[in-house]
């Protein structure tokens, strides 16, 4: 009884953080040292570090709430079926875009990890850093990856993506929806569509289509691009 109890106070916990962390990001013109989930990820590891609570003591209300992944996702359908217009009228520049920008962000990675000397393990669990876990895994464990470093770096990725992203696009003058969205989805995955979100509608349907996009390209292509390594 003690251990339901726990949970539904680590749920409720973890939500209001949540919450208060959103407010925050909100109340402050969005600055990026207030990204939600690396704020919120702090305050309760914090927390539960000095409480002396265990990650395996947490680790029950983070997977009930991990199940709220599989509708959350797919809840990214409504604002891509509003904005369908758009994607039918640039149906190719968005899928040319987002091929590219998988492809860069595949070879930078998995280039300056072979390069800088690190095992073929590591490179290849550094291949799919830009799409989501469930893609992620299955790539990285098809070429010889460790898909828990694999989502480690998807992690990693997608927090500094949603920490950074809005900003960088600003300073480079990329104001457009279409591209912010973009932009996100492609590079972060689910974090960065999250942020692109907070900005409108319009971001966040481009960026689920995105990160779809780029989850399905880097799991074809992905054996192509290991083979082109061999020669770099």
């Amino acid at each position: 009884m003690m251990e339901y109890l726990a949970t539904f106070l680590f749920i409720v916990f973890t939500i209001a953080v949540y919450a208060t962390s959103r407010w925050l990001f909100v109340k402050c013109n969005s600055h990026p040292a207030l990204n939600i989930v690396g704020l919120s990820a702090a305050i309760v590891i914090t927390v539960l570090m000095l409480l002396g609570i265990t990650f395996k003591e947490y680790t029950l209300a983070k997977d009930i709430m991990c199940i709220l992944l599989g509708p959350a996702t797919v809840a990214l359908a409504l604002p891509l079926y509003r904005y369908r217009e758009i994607l039918r009228k640039r149906a190719w520049p968005i899928i040319n875009s987002v091929s590219v920008g998988s492809l860069v962000t595949m070879f930078s990675a998995t280039l300056v990890c072979k390069w800088g000397g690190l095992p073929n393990e590591v490179v290849m669990s550094m291949l799919p850093k830009g799409v989501s876990i469930p893609f992620a895994l299955e790539v990285s464990s098809m070429q010889g990856g460790i898909p828990s470093l694999a989502t480690a770096f998807v992690v990693a990725t997608g927090t500094l993506g949603s920490l950074l992203g809005g900003w960088m696009l600003t300073r480079m003058n990329m104001l457009t929806p279409i591209a912010r969205g973009l932009a996100y989805g492609t590079v972060s995955h689910a974090q960065g569509t999250a942020a692109a979100l907070l900005e409108g509608d319009q971001q966040g349907a481009m960026a689920g289509l995105a990160m779809i996009l780029a989850g399905i390209l880097t799991a074809t292509i992905s054996p192509i691009v290991v083979y082109i390594l061999k020669f770099l």
